[in-house]
């Protein structure tokens, strides 16, 4: 009873507007694309934090608005690094740089080219989409020229040491999308960043944003490529 009580408190505290309306940090508002009308906003209390909310904001005639109450997530073990994406401001002063295999995740403005997930097919989604199947990998080796790619193992030489199966046993990318950290694919500096499940609430990822299945699954739904959606993840002690 008391959790329903709380629950509906936090319904209404949205509803009618009490709550703060989230703002981007300006650093990485101003990298977004003209075009650009969806943005998933992340924000962490702190560079080491596991957890985080993320808002889903829509522009209407020039004004973020949030579509829907904040949700859970989680990232990286070791929190946020600064990534490669669109951003184009330098790094806050003593704020880390990501690099492979540092369990941080990404902070800066990234695309979401495409989304994953086991079921063959996903007509509900907008996104592009990639079946997985156990011959489905994400290449982490830096040495390949594969290098931060979801690619099938069947269809392309092999050079790598080392990869990741995109069909788990844990099902954590049961759906998932991709983040474009590190476009170029720049040997070193981080691969195969996704949005997927996470392992649980307050849990830790290797470097991606996670969340519930169900949130998951709604935030896939709505992103839309024709209104250029981007991930722009950071503090928020950032000045706004």
């Amino acid at each position: 009873m008391i959790a329903a009580v709380a629950a509906l408190g936090t319904a209404l505290v949205w509803w009618f507007g009490v709550a703060r309306e989230p703002l981007m940090p300006r650093m990485l508002a101003q990298s977004l694309p003209d075009q650009c009308r969806q943005v998933l906003l992340v924000l962490a209390t702190d560079e080491r934090s596991v957890t985080a909310q993320m808002w889903l904001l829509e522009n209407n005639e020039g004004e973020w608005e949030a579509v829907r109450e904040p949700i859970d997530c989680t990232l990286g073990h070791q929190g946020l690094a600064w990534g490669t994406g669109e951003h184009t401001a330098v790094p806050p002063a003593g704020f880390r740089i990501k690099r492979e295999g540092d369990k941080c995740s990404p902070a800066g403005v990234f695309r979401i080219p495409f989304a994953f997930g086991v079921a063959p097919t996903a007509s509900d989604l907008k996104l592009p989409y990639t079946p997985l199947t156990p011959s489905i990998i994400g290449v982490d080796d830096p040495k390949s020229r594969y290098y931060n790619q979801v690619v099938d193992n069947t269809k392309v030489p092999r050079d790598w040491d080392s990869n990741e199966a995109m069909v788990r046993h844990d099902r954590l990318y049961e759906w998932g999308a991709f983040i474009a950290n590190n476009p170029t694919c720049t040997p070193g500096l981080g691969s195969c960043i996704f949005l997927h499940i996470w392992p649980g609430p307050g849990k830790g990822t290797a470097g991606c944003t996670a969340m519930s299945p169900e949130n998951l699954k709604e935030v896939l739904t709505w992103l839309d490529p024709a209104m250029e959606p981007r991930l722009v993840q950071g503090l928020e002690t950032w000045e706004k």
